[in-house]
């Protein structure tokens, strides 16, 4: 088995986030939709980066918080599969696409809201063994 987790921020000025502290938006539920968004993400990993092995994954774990203190949306993303190479790309690629629909539901509301952070928190499993970030 291999499992990794990204994680990845969303960052918005304090008028804005004041704005969408329910989490939604014109769109709907900007956490539902930015969940699928990365879950589909994850599923379509090999058709977005090129050389990438499309592999079966067995699950894919997105979770959204809010940090007001910092006006930020946190997104995580846990990739699990069987398969004989890793998830790391699939996790990263879950937060980036997570993240990406946040600001797509978010930027009628201002433009300059920032995705930072994106990076590999986990992996286990393969080859080159555990890596804890």
């Amino acid at each position: 088995d291999r499992n990794a987790e990204a994680e990845g921020e969303v960052v918005f000025d304090k008028v804005t986030f004041k704005k969408i502290e329910k989490l939604k938006s014109k769109k709907g539920s900007i956490k539902h939709v930015a969940i699928v968004a990365g879950i589909m993400g994850a599923k379509e990993t090999s058709k977005l980066i090129p050389l990438c092995h499309n592999i079966p994954i067995d699950s894919v774990k997105v979770e959204i918080t809010k940090n007001t203190k910092k006006n930020t949306l946190i997104v995580n993303a846990k990739v699990k599969t069987s398969s004989k190479t890793g998830v790391e790309i699939e996790a990263l690629t879950s937060v980036a696409v997570s993240c990406l629909t946040i600001y797509d539901m978010c930027k009628y509301l201002n433009k300059s809201i920032k995705i930072k952070n994106i990076k590999l928190i986990a992996k286990k499993g393969g080859k080159s063994g555990n890596f804890q970030a």
